[in-house]
């Protein structure tokens, strides 16, 4: 283990230099910053208030890094509020704390987890938000840090996960909407790098094949994952020539301003365009009509998600040594009324 004397002998640099750039302050310029927390990782830093190490069992704070506005707060639901009651259930039985590490909407995710890895703030992590490449998982195993993820990604390795069906919900949505008399459905994914996106759009893809239905790249929506994002995908569909039938959303907050957009066109969401969305929140229950969606236990998917990291902890690995290093966790359908069979007139309607 290195303490800042040494971090700052080694990079010749001075221990207030060293402890500005570890800490993010804005008169460190970006090439030092960079330099000594790639530096501090590499030599195992540690701070003088954290030398103590959960890979020894001997502390007891466990940090779940968020991102602001994406995963907490702003155009959010309850989802991260249902996990963590679970999550704090299974560390608590072993004394285990656990603190929010909240990455700023602007901050690049990559350089907050090396900031927190080099002021070694916590000593195990659990990560969210998966990129399809992430170069966080990296950044944890060079620095030795136990960690579990809620997402897969490309760049997983051995690593501990627990993942939403994301496939089986696309999957099974085009079917019954094809069932329905649905041809010509539509899909909405994050406009973002998340590794989430690929794996609902590559369940949409199955789901056409099983029903013998095209592709179409033009009916294929990228939008926020958010009201204004349902808003703006509502205002794709209306503009598009051949207009969809219907359509799945990539989350249940979108479904707010689509409903919102397909008012004021003078559309009746499900009458004029049948809509599943991915998962079950406290709005869904409010809308007219009541949207279809999916449930899952919140809480169950904390707790496992927490024995996940507890078995990754040589100090509690032996009391879970059952867990799965991996499971993609299920959704059950929850029946409304906002995905009606297509009417007659419309399924003798052709399509382009």
């Amino acid at each position: 283990m290195t303490g800042i004397r040494q971090l700052a002998n080694h990079l010749q640099l001075s221990i207030g230099t060293v402890s500005r750039a570890l800490n993010g302050k804005a008169d460190v310029n970006a090439q030092t910053r960079e330099r000594v927390l790639k530096a501090a990782v590499e030599l195992g830093y540690v701070p003088n208030q954290s030398g103590r190490s959960l890979r020894k069992g001997t502390t007891s704070t466990v940090g779940l890094i968020l991102t602001q506005g994406n995963s907490l707060g702003e155009n959010n639901d309850n989802f991260f509020f249902g996990v963590i009651h679970g999550l704090q259930a299974a560390l608590k039985k072993h004394k285990l704390d656990l603190v929010l590490l909240l990455c700023a909407r602007d901050e690049d995710p990559d350089s907050f987890l090396q900031r927190m890895v080099a002021q070694r703030i916590v000593d195990a992590v659990i990560l969210t938000a998966t990129r399809t490449h992430d170069e966080r998982f990296d950044i944890l195993r060079r620095a030795n840090m136990p960690f579990v993820t809620l997402g897969r990604s490309e760049s997983l390795g051995d690593a501990s996960w627990i993942d939403l069906d994301f496939e089986g919900i696309a999957r099974s949505s085009v079917a019954r909407l094809c069932r329905r008399g649905h041809r010509r459905i539509a899909v909405a994914v994050p406009n973002v790098d998340a590794n989430l996106g690929p794996l609902f759009l590559e369940g949409y893809r199955q789901g056409l094949a099983d029903c013998g239905l095209p592709f179409d790249e033009n009916i294929v929506f990228h939008a926020e994952t958010s009201e204004e994002g349902g808003y703006d995908v509502a205002g794709k569909v209306l503009a598009t020539e051949d207009r969809p039938t219907a359509i799945l959303l990539i989350a249940e907050l979108m479904s707010v301003g689509l409903y919102r957009r397909l008012g004021e066109a003078g559309l009746t969401p499900g009458r004029d365009l049948a809509v599943i969305a991915e998962r079950e929140s406290p709005v869904g229950r409010f809308l007219l009509p009541r949207l279809t969606c999916f449930r899952l236990d919140l809480d169950a998917l904390g707790r496992m998600l927490g024995e996940m990291l507890l078995a990754n902890l040589p100090a509690f690995a032996e009391n879970y040594k059952d867990v799965p290093r991996g499971k993609i966790w299920p959704l059950e359908l929850v029946e409304g009324e906002s995905d009606p069979p297509l009417r007659r007139e419309e399924r003798s309607r052709p399509t382009g």
